[in-house]
């Protein structure tokens, strides 16, 4: 396999906050990957400098082998990087479908863009609720349909934060089923999340986040299994 995300030496800091400290992280091609941590670990600074929305002070970021440190986060996104992050960013005065035709426009047109559109209605489970304000869904529905439209455009590399957050266990469950399709058509995911179970679901890797630098690595048991990382993050009995 050949890495899709390369990041090596990646420093960034808000004046005497350090979000990230010399991160060097490698994500494989078709990989399900899942990034833990305790709150304020610098999981969400990590996604913004992979999306482009901050500039780091110090290291490179390469996608599909290309230096992409410098490009702004739209250039990003054409080459093939979506995100959705933990709230939902629909419109919520606009039907579901049109929402997912707004994300669509600049991608798709004419047929293209309603056989898309009919497919990511199928994909998050909306078909009959199509023509519905987004803003009457339920919650869970509401972060399907954000996952479709961030997955409408075929990116390559996927990024969820918190992408079951307030779901619940049967949503949850649903939503691990949805990343697992996505990942079968080839998708690279890297998600941000808190529930183990979940991340027990659909991560084949882990990797922790610990004040902006990598604590460990690897397998979900090994993760668990980990004496720091049950002390860090996971808690233990005499903590």
């Amino acid at each position: 396999m050949t890495a899709i995300l390369e990041v090596a030496g990646l420093r960034k800091s808000f004046g005497g906050v350090t979000v990230a400290d010399g991160i060097d992280f490698v994500l494989e091609r078709g990989a399900m990957h899942c990034l833990i941590g305790p709150n304020g670990a610098g999981k969400s600074s990590f996604f913004r400098l992979i999306l482009g929305e901050h500039a780091p002070d110090a290291g490179r970021i390469l996608f599909a082998g290309d230096d992409i440190t410098a490009l702004r986060s739209f250039q990003r996104i054409r080459r093939g990087i979506s995100v959705k992050f933990q709230v939902p960013g629909i419109f919520k005065a606009l039907s579901v479908r049109q929402n997912l035709e707004v994300a669509f426009q600049h991608h798709l047109h004419g047929q293209s863009l309603s056989a898309t559109t009919r497919a990511m209605l199928e994909f998050a489970g909306l078909e009959h609720e199509a023509d519905l304000q987004a803003g009457v869904l339920s919650h869970g529905q509401q972060q399907w349909l954000e996952i479709a439209m961030a997955v409408g455009v075929e990116p390559q590399l996927l990024l969820l934060d918190e992408p079951t957050a307030g779901m619940s266990p049967d949503e949850t469950r649903k939503t691990g089923e949805m990343l697992h399709d996505l990942n079968d058509r080839g998708i690279t995911i890297l998600a941000v999340e808190h529930d183990m179970a979940f991340v027990e679901q659909i991560s084949r890797r882990v990797t922790v986040l610990h004040f902006g630098s990598i604590f460990a690595e690897g397998t979900i048991a090994e993760i668990i299994d980990h004496p720091g990382v049950q002390e860090i993050y996971l808690g233990t009995a005499d903590v």
